[in-house]
This record gives C-alpha cells, structure tokens and sequence, in this order.
C-alpha cells in the first residue's frame, strides 16, 4: 500500500465515520476498487481510528471539557448524568464487539450483505426524516436503546451514526441533543475497538512504512473533523433525506455491481 493509497483509504475513513452512510461499508467498497488488503495491517486501522478520535475531540473539545469539569465537580450534576448515559450506551456495542467480532468480520467480504446494509440505512434515515419534531431530552433508557442502534452497526454497511442518529431522533429526542450524544458517544467505542485491534491482532499485524502511515492518519484527521462538523449541523437542520437517497444508491450499486462481477 503506497501513500496514494493511505491517503484514499483515510479520507473515505474520515468522511464515512461521521456521516451516515456506513464507514465500515465504504471502506470494504474502497478496498476492492483499490485491489488493497488492510485486513491484517493492524497498525494502519489503529492509526485510522486514532485519526477519527481527535478529529471528534477536537471539533467538540467545549462539550467535552464541559463533561470533564462537571466530572470533577462536588455532587451529583448533569454532566455526570451525561457520562452515566455515555456508558449505559457502551454497553451492547461492548458486548457484541467482544463476543461476536469474529463473525461480524467475516461478513465484511460480502458486498451483497454490505449492499443490503446500507439499504438499511437509507431506510432508517428516511424513517427518521418524516418523524414528528419534538424537544425532549436523552433519558437513561434511550441512552440505552441508541447504543442497542450502535451495537447493530457493528453490521457492515449499516452506518455507526445514521443508526443511532435516527434511534435518537424516532424516540423523540430535540435534534441538538441527538447530534451531541452521538457523536461524544463514539469516542469510548472507537478507542474500545482499537484496543480490540490491538490486542486481537498485534501477533500477526503486517508492518507498514511510516509515509503511508502518516499519509493516512492526516487524511483521516482532516476529513474527520470536516465531516464531523457538518454532520452536527446536517442534524440540527434535519436534511438526513439526501443520505438515505445517497445510501439507497450506493446499496444498490454494491448489489448489482457484486451480481454482475
């Protein structure tokens, strides 16, 4: 894999982890129109992932610094209360990872199933646009049944954020604290998942150059944060039926364009 390469392959990491048409999906398209192998090069997945992190903390650093000054304060407040939600969302996507990450990866060299996915996707999407406009708040429970959304999206071509962006917006939660959720929610399971990476595949990780390397996690780092930036305001505006139109389309392209090759 040469630097071209990396750089492709990190900005379609970048732009695809926050918008909602299935990261996992696109990459798994990029790979085979690339004719690259990632599967076992461990260190350039952790250095995508590692990428998407920042760009997240970087573009919500003030949400963040204010969970972490409520961590710190005296009693029990609503940034805690946020925390505890964050957590109660790790939950199913950290049992699924954990239990079922083999056989979900297996599934990634099917672009039919990647193609049905992201049909999926669009559904939920256009579900989520027509759904009635209300202003409440992320409970305890929701926080719950949009991490069941996520641990879903562990499924390639089901997109991470489309998920739980239309779980939140279905169960009736204001757009703002969807977006917010969402995204601040992504940054335990994606550290989760490099830990995973690690641990899982450090024995027979494939080494790469450090060009490559740094090529790629710019990349990914750069359109992380673009896309990542947009996507919040996307919500805010409720213009998620473009996605669905985009994630209809592609899902039918990796069907046919499968079927046909």
């Amino acid at each position: 894999m040469d630097a071209i390469e990396s750089i492709i392959l990190g900005i379609v990491q970048g732009l695809t982890e926050f918008l909602p048409v299935s990261s996992s999906g696109h990459l798994q398209i990029a790979k085979a129109l690339l004719g690259v192998h990632i599967e076992q090069n461990i260190a350039f997945d952790v250095t995508l992932h590692a990428a998407t992190v920042l760009s997240t903390i970087v573009v919500m650093y003030r949400e963040i610094w204010r969970l972490l000054s409520g961590l710190f304060a005296r009693g029990f407040n609503d940034e805690k209360a946020f925390i505890v939600k964050i957590v109660i969302s790790m939950i199913p996507a950290g049992a699924v990872g954990v239990l079922f990450a083999e056989r979900i990866d297996a599934l990634f060299s099917s672009l039919p199933f990647v193609g049905c996915m992201l049909l999926l996707t669009a559904a939920l999407l256009a579900f989520a646009y027509f759904a009635p406009r209300r202003e409440g708040r992320i409970g305890y429970g929701d926080a719950f049944v949009i991490g069941l959304a996520q641990a879903a999206a562990t499924m390639p071509g089901l997109s991470r954020s489309g998920s739980t962006i239309a779980a939140g917006l279905l169960l009736g939660k204001s757009r703002e604290s969807v977006a917010e959720f969402s995204f601040l929610m992504v940054i335990p399971v994606i550290l989760g998942k490099m830990l995973l990476d690690i641990v899982s595949g450090a024995a027979s990780a494939i080494p790469v150059d450090a060009v490559p390397l740094a090529a790629g996690f710019a990349a990914a780092f750069i359109s992380g944060a673009f896309a990542c930036r947009f996507m919040i305001e996307t919500v805010k505006r409720g213009k998620l039926i473009w996605f669905a139109a985009y994630c209809a389309a592609a899902g039918v392209a990796a069907i046919v364009g499968a079927l046909v090759s």
